[in-house]
């Protein structure tokens, strides 16, 4: 099993600049202002722009308009509030704690990733790979996210009390994984390369899983990852065309679980209530040894929350070096 690991999150390509510019009229308001170095609790009246490799630092900062992220540019903010959307180009980093941001997340194909946390915003969508080279991610703890996730590429990881208020939907990603969080709609993680893992989670719609080759965990006791409990399903839960191996383990169905053409075919143990029943092929399950789950937790701990806190740690010190930004 591949490590689950951002390889390049550790890394801060940005060279920070301390100054920060008005410019031309853009579409959505009267001026844009370019962000370079570090901003405080002032308003911008208009449209924000990090420009191209710059790196932007906001604490308690409101946005009145939309922020964009160039290519190669980093924003970290906290205590802020966006009244638009933020949109992410190639290689961008968006850094967002205890912000709200009233539109949309987009991270462009190719974006470096995105990392909310104790934040709440509309709807969040990472664009497909595509011929990029950078792989994105998405990390989100203890978040807010009022409208759709919908992401086609990297490691996409819901944790820490999250709450989707609508649903979750993911295709080709590197792995999806849902820890401790509620999706108020559906759950469709489809052609994952390394896998999924839903773990102390409540799923409120139908829940689907289908092709994705590092296998499915919906419970402790599985190889992917280390996890104290199950979860809730609202709805049917279907598996299907699954490689890597199936576990099901402490889980409430509200509905029934369909097991299909899983190579091979997945471990269901009888500690599961599921009201509906099983179709399809399974098996008895087996526990998962000590060393190998505290392994694989420690695989999604460097991957997650200490290489994010490590890029940001280093994109706010170097803004800070480069002085105050002129807001």
């Amino acid at each position: 099993m591949p490590r689950r690991t951002v390889t390049k999150l550790a890394t801060v390509s940005a060279v920070v600049a301390g100054s920060l510019l008005v410019v031309a009229p853009s579409a959505h308001a009267d001026l844009v202002t370019h962000c370079v170095g570090t901003g405080g609790a002032v308003t911008v009246p208009n449209d924000l722009l990090v420009p191209a490799g710059k790196s932007c630092t906001l604490t308690g900062t409101t946005i009145t308009g939309n922020v964009s992220v160039a290519a190669g540019a980093n924003l970290v903010v906290v205590g802020g509030n966006v009244s638009g959307e933020v949109r992410v180009a190639a290689d961008g980093y968006l850094d967002a704690t205890d912000t709200t941001i009233g539109g949309q997340v987009v991270l462009a194909a190719g974006g470096y990733g995105a990392f909310l946390r104790d934040a709440r915003t509309g709807a969040v969508t990472v664009r497909p790979k595509g011929s990029a080279t950078i792989d994105s991610f998405l990390f989100v703890e203890g978040s807010t996210i009022a409208g759709n996730v919908v992401v086609g590429a990297g490691e996409v990881r819901l944790d820490r009390n999250t709450q989707v208020e609508r649903n979750v939907n993911s295709t080709g990603t590197y792995y999806t994984d849902v820890h401790d969080s509620f999706v108020d709609g559906t759950l469709s993680v489809l052609n994952s390369s390394t896998g999924s893992v839903v773990c102390g989670s409540a799923v409120r719609g139908r829940a689907t899983f289908a092709g994705n080759l590092g296998g499915v965990q919906l419970g402790p006791n599985g190889t992917l990852d280390s996890c104290a409990s199950g979860g809730y399903w609202g709805r049917d839960v279907s598996i299907s065309s699954t490689t890597g191996g199936v576990t099901v383990d402490d889980n409430i169905i509200d509905g029934q679980l369909a097991l299909t053409a899983n190579d091979p075919v997945a471990q269901v143990a009888a500690n599961n209530r599921i009201r509906g029943g099983v179709t399809g092929d399974q098996a008895g399950a087996t526990t998962t040894s000590r060393t190998a789950r505290a392994a694989a937790a420690a695989d999604r701990e460097d991957a997650g929350e200490q290489r994010a806190q490590a890029r940001r740690a280093s994109a706010v010190q170097e803004a800070a070096a480069a002085g105050v930004a002129r807001l």
